[in-house]
């Protein structure tokens, strides 16, 4: 490969690499912000429930589930289900948000290969490309295309290798 091509090159994967790792902190940004607000409305959504479970169940939501499912009608069992379901969301998401109490990497790490997939899929369809410029985003997409690089560089280095000892290349094999 000539090597202007070679420098060429490697510029454009650099500036693809800065660009995509400065995507990353928007993303988490994005993904913490879309959990908090679908906590705060599940949890606007159960007060009226914990205000009954206050009353009559010392706070014990449980229990007012427990009622719903043993009634003999068939709505409030199905109410019951549905409280349930909320409960279970809202334990979701404070889980979900405490483990992003953290710093950048491990909350890119926990997304990527923990993350909610309910809410990766919401941040990825309503996602707004940004390039931040604070310290974290500058610091995580040069990291990310110094890997980049470091990467390709090692691949050329294997191909050229490999190159090198292939019989059509080498006249002592002929």
């Amino acid at each position: 490969m000539p090597d202007f091509f070679y420098r060429y090159l490697i510029v454009i994967v650099a500036c693809l690499a800065l660009l995509v790792g400065l995507q990353v902190p928007n993303f988490v940004g994005q993904y913490e912000k879309r959990v908090d607000a679908h906590l705060r409305e599940v949890s606007i959504n159960l007060r009226p429930f914990q205000a009954i479970a206050d009353k009559y169940f010392a706070g014990d939501l449980n229990k007012l589930i427990a009622l719903h499912r043993s009634s003999g009608e068939k709505p409030f069992q199905e109410e019951g289900a549905a409280i349930d379901k909320m409960v279970q969301r809202k334990l979701r998401f404070e889980a979900d948000l405490a483990a992003l109490r953290t710093s950048l990497p491990l909350k890119a790490f926990r997304v990527l290969f923990h993350g909610d997939r309910e809410m990766i899929d919401e941040v990825l369809g309503q996602y707004s490309y940004a390039v931040p410029l604070n310290q974290d985003a500058l610091l995580f997409g040069a990291t990310f295309a110094l890997v980049i690089l470091i990467q390709l560089e090692l691949l050329l280095a294997l191909a050229r290798r490999i190159s090198n000892r292939s019989p059509a290349s080498n006249p002592k094999m002929q």
